[in-house]
């Protein structure tokens, strides 16, 4: 069992993980990083942090960007072969810089919600 540690409040990344619910992995457990004490207590990680990336943890190692992506994948029999091609090293380089962007971009876009737990 992995916990997958999301942003439930964003539109875009509930959006996806929607999708990975919808098709009902077994061994995930979904968590949102909105519960900002359970998801700042099971992680040992900001809320600042977890904004900034998606999480899974699995057998006590915390993964972030796309090294979560790959953990969760691999969790999904229909992502399993995207959780085998992101690990190709030129894949895996090129896929860490575009991530990045786009989870900034995400970032910034949901920064207030730093404010709004205060």
């Amino acid at each position: 069992m992995i916990k997958v540690l999301f942003n439930d409040s964003c539109n875009i990344c509930s959006k996806e993980i929607s999708h990975y619910k919808s098709l009902k992995p077994d061994q995930i457990k979904w968590i949102d990083i909105n519960d900002v004490s359970l998801s700042t207590e099971i992680s040992g990680k900001s809320h600042r942090q977890l904004l900034r990336r998606l999480h899974v943890i699995e057998d006590e190692n915390i993964y972030s960007g796309v090294k979560a992506f790959i953990v969760m994948w691999d969790k999904i029999p229909k992502y399993r072969w995207a959780s085998k091609i992101i690990t190709l090293p030129a894949i895996y380089h090129i896929s860490v810089i575009i991530y990045e962007i786009i989870a900034y971009v995400l970032f910034l876009k949901n920064k207030h919600q730093l404010d709004e737990k205060k």
